[in-house]
């Protein structure tokens, strides 16, 4: 796909290579680079996706990456759910259920 300047567009960029990464974290962390992914208006004539490129953010600021979509959609969600809890909520209320019919019975008596 090509992009024109001024387009939105969505670079991605390599923050830290794996021998710049924090010796305390996890093995498995260092391992791969940290990279952002951030959009922002094209700045160069033209350009197609795997093009180094710039772009300016909403805040102003040129930053300078690997063209990776064009009009990037707004996708956002919390990953996969976890089993342990989707029922805690649950569980919660239940727990805090049992605890006020406690204090009732205990001022009763």
């Amino acid at each position: 796909m090509l992009a024109k300047k001024g387009d939105w567009v969505q670079i991605e960029l390599t923050i830290l290579t794996p021998e710049q990464r924090a010796p305390q974290i996890p093995e498995d962390t260092k391992k791969v680079p940290l990279k952002a992914r951030l959009k922002g208006f094209l700045v160069d004539e033209v350009a197609s996706l795997g093009a180094v490129v710039t772009v300016r953010t909403p805040s102003g600021r040129l930053v300078t990456g690997t063209l990776v979509s064009v009009n990037p959609k707004y996708e956002h969600d919390f990953g996969e759910p976890v089993p342990e809890l989707i029922t805690i909520g649950l569980e919660l209320r239940q727990i805090l259920e049992e605890t006020a019919e406690e204090k009732n019975l205990g001022g009763e008596m």
